[in-house]
C-alpha cells in the first residue's frame, strides 16, 4: 500500500468509528483519560497540519486558530473561547487527507531542512518520515478515540 493511501486508509478508519460517536459522547472525560473525543479529533487534525507545515515550509496551516486548543499538552478543561463543533471538526478530517495527498505527492522524497525529533526514539529526515510518523499518530489516537466511544455508549 502506498504511504498517501495509508494515510487516507487510517482517516477512513477513524472517521468510521466516529460514525459511532453519540453527540454527547464528544466532551465526557472518563476517569483515567486525559482528554475527550472533541480533543483527540481536534488533535488528530491539528498534528497532520502543523507536522505538515514542518515539512513542507510554503504549506499554509488550515484552522490555525485551532493549535492552542489541541496542542499537546493542551486541555479540554483549560479550553477558552470557540471550541469547533463536531461538524467542523468531521468536515475539516473528512476533506484533509485529499487536500495533503495532493501537496504531498511530489515531495514526499524532499529531504527537510532540519530533521524533526521525537525525543531519542525518533528522527524524521524526509517528507514521507513526516507522512509515515502522521499515519501511526493518528491510528493511536482513533484508538483511544474507540475507547472512549465504548465506555460512553448508552
Amino acid at each position: 500500500m502506498s504511504l498517501l493511501k495509508q494515510m487516507k486508509f487510517a482517516r477512513v478508519y477513524t472517521l468510521g468509528w466516529l460514525q459511532q460517536a453519540q453527540e454527547e459522547a464528544w466532551d465526557v472525560q472518563p476517569e483515567g483519560f486525559n482528554n475527550t473525543i472533541r480533543w483527540h479529533v481536534g488533535h488528530i487534525f491539528m498534528t497532520m497540519e502543523t507536522l505538515v507545515k514542518k515539512a513542507v515550509p510554503d504549506y499554509e496551516i488550515e484552522h490555525e486558530e485551532w493549535i492552542p486548543l489541541f496542542a499537546p499538552g493542551s486541555s479540554p478543561a483549560k479550553w477558552e473561547g470557540d471550541v469547533p463543533g463536531t461538524e467542523a471538526l468531521i468536515a475539516a478530517l473528512s476533506e484533509q487527507t485529499e487536500r495533503l495527498a495532493h501537496i504531498l505527492d511530489e515531495k514526499l522524497q524532499d529531504v527537510l531542512e532540519s530533521p524533526m525529533k521525537i525525543g531519542e526514539l525518533l528522527e524524521m529526515n524526509t517528507v514521507e518520515d513526516v507522512v509515515e510518523f502522521v499515519a501511526w499518530h493518528e491510528g493511536v489516537h482513533t484508538g483511544i478515540i474507540h475507547a472512549l466511544i465504548k465506555l460512553t455508549a448508552k
